[in-house]
This record gives structure tokens, sequence and C-alpha cells, in this order.
């Protein structure tokens, strides 16, 4: 068992773990080997002898006060003071007795269980280093390989030394991936559970990821010179998404739609076709909504707690509520506000006139059934 210590620097140096950890571990594999084969109720303790490079493995038992109901009920892990004096007549209430336990002359059971015990606790130093690697990559787009794709449509990745998991809720309406494929996705978390164990849980649906697409086409959204604020978006149908420039000389919207598109194209691309408006953010709301209702025009915008009230041509209402209400939903989702549309023109009535009130139309006008 004393080779044990001579290749602690090998499993640390051949698993990329630190020699103390790799040490603190070992340690712990013969204490729990010596709990196994002497008694769980017992308390062992394991250390490292400078002078002959061994493993020692002592059991520890604490002394109490004459009289102390532990030394009774668990004799094994207390120890009256009176009889601790027998042992060492200097010993005093708190300190701890301790003896040395031959853990080789249980001979082959005790080297299979500090294997078993050894591999254990390695694995569980890999999996905590390579949870707190993959943790600081929360929000981050990362790319797998396609290993399979099992009967409820989740797709399995391989993404360096970890599995990664694409659930189907999380995946694009209408992409479906075979093995082998490529998939880039967004890290939504780190878990760890009992069927899959140790994993890398994606998503292709947020809007963290196509704020991450776009920070991987544009320059100056990597650069800090243009910053997306806000992004709405349907997976695989369409998306809105508010940008500023920090710099007069910048256009933010041309900036993320590149030449010719090439930018957006990339990005939509990527997503399934997905139809990407980028427009332009401002901090004073009645000019936000507006433009989030792009491409209609509107006329005015008025503010009432939580609600727009958007006044615009008749000619402009389907544009401004879009194919099945697609645009009005994500401009109110990119705003958070909850829009209504009134036409311009249509008679409204107020305290006054006493007249009829101006159709409106609101998101949940747009879905009743």
């Amino acid at each position: 068992m004393e080779k044990i210590v001579d290749i602690i620097d090998s499993i640390a140096h051949e698993k990329g773990l630190s020699v103390e950890s790799v040490t603190e571990a070992i340690k712990k594999a013969f204490a729990n080997t010596a709990k196994h084969l002497l008694g769980e109720d017992k308390e062992f303790e394991a250390e490292i002898n400078p002078q002959t490079k061994k493993i020692e493995v002592y059991q520890k038992i604490l002394v109490v006060e004459d009289g102390d109901e532990r030394a009774k009920e668990n004799p094994d892990r207390y120890i009256m003071l009176s009889e601790a004096k027998e042992f060492d007549p200097e010993v005093e209430v708190g300190d701890e007795l301790r003896s040395l336990v031959d853990l080789e002359s249980f001979g082959r059971t005790a080297a299979m269980r500090l294997h078993n015990e050894i591999e254990f606790h390695i694995q569980r130093l890999i999996e905590d280093q390579l949870f707190e690697k993959y943790k600081r990559k929360v929000g981050t787009i990362i790319s797998g390989v396609v290993s399979r794709v099992d009967q409820e449509e989740n797709t399995y990745l391989d993404i360096d030394e970890v599995k990664g998991i694409l659930p189907r809720r999380y995946r694009i309406k209408g992409e479906s991936f075979k093995p082998g494929d490529v998939v880039k996705a967004i890290l939504r978390r780190v878990t760890v559970d009992r069927i899959h164990g140790f994993y890398l849980e994606l998503s292709r649906t947020t809007p963290k990821f196509l704020e991450e697409l776009l920070k991987l086409e544009v320059p100056e959204i990597k650069d800090g010179l243009v910053t997306v604020e806000k992004v709405s978006r349907i997976p695989g149908e369409r998306a809105k998404v508010a940008v500023a420039s920090h710099s007069p000389k910048i256009d933010p919207v041309g900036a993320c739609v590149g030449v010719k598109g090439v930018r957006i194209n990339a990005v939509s691309k990527e997503l399934k076709g997905e139809n990407i408006d980028c427009i332009e953010y401002s901090p004073i709301p009645e000019i936000f909504v507006a433009r989030a209702l792009s491409p209609a025009i509107i006329t005015s915008v008025k503010i009432e707690g939580e609600k727009a009230i958007v006044t615009l041509p008749p000619d402009q209402k389907s544009k401004a509520i879009g194919k099945n209400g697609i645009n009005i939903r994500l401009a109110s989702m990119l705003t958070g506000f909850e829009i209504e549309l009134v036409e311009k023109g249509e008679a409204i009535e107020s305290e006054e006139s006493k007249k009829e009130e101006a159709p409106k139309i609101t998101l949940a006008d747009l879905f009743k059934e």
C-alpha cells in the first residue's frame, strides 16, 4: 500500500488535478476503507508519514468527562477521562487517543476495497473540477458532435470530456439532427442526476443564444462598441433585437446587419431561417415602442403604466400586428409593455364628448378562439 503515495503526482498530472486535492482524496479513501473493514461507528484518520512516505491509518477516540453517556453508548468513538489516563496519564478532556491500524493484515479484501474507494474519490474530484469549469461557461455558446437521438427526440452530444443533452423542448421547431452532426447551442445549466450523471443541458431556443450568435458574427459587439440591449424571439420564426451604439461613428443596426445582410443572414441560417429584425434601442419608452413595431409606421405612442396605447394609420394596422399576431407579440416582449392599437381618425370616447369609443386591439384579442 505504500506505493499509493508514490503515484499521487502521476494521478494529479494525468487527470489535471492538484497534488493537494489528490492527496486528500486518497487519505479519505484509506479512512473509508478502514471504516468499512472495522466498523462504520468508528472514526479513522489517514496521514502521510514524512519519513517513510507511507500512508498510515489511525483510529481516533475522543476523551470525555467521566459519566458522559456518549462513552457508554458508543465506546468505539468516546472514552472516559479516567480510562484514558491508563493509556496516557497526561491526557485531558477533548484530547484524542489514536491507535495505528494495519490495513495490510486484511489482505486482498482491503486492497480491493481501497482500489474502489480511490477510483470513486478521484472521479468525484474530476467531476467537481468539470462542474466548476463549465459553470463559468453558462450562458455562452458551446459546440458538440451528436452521438445519438433518443425516442423522445432528445439529442445527446459529445462535448470534449463531457456529455451534453439538448432536450426536445429547447430545440428549434422543425429542426432535426443525426449522429455526426456538429451542433451549436447555449449552455443553459450544468447538472448532475442519478439517470444521466454529470451532463450539460443545452438550448437553442433562448434569446441568449441569438445574442451570443450576434456576438460571434459582429466584431463591434465583441469589442463593446455595440451592445445588445433587448432580445425577443419566437424560435424558428421571427426575432427582434434592440441594439445600441457607444460611438457616434457606428450605426448599431448597420453593424449587425452587415454589408448586403451578410452578418444577420449568417445568424439567421444557424437559427433555421429565423427572420431577425434589428432596431435601434432608445431609453425613451415611446420611441422604443414605435421602433419595436417596425415595419409599421406609428403616429403616436402614449404610455399609461404598463400599457402602451399606439395610434397608427388604418393601413398600418396589419403591419403592426403581423402574420398571426407575431409582430405585436414580439414588440410587447421586447419592450415589456402591453400594446393597444388605435386607428387614427376613429372616434374615441371621452368624458366631454361621450362619443363611441374607438376599437382597440390587444394581445388578448388576437388569441381569442
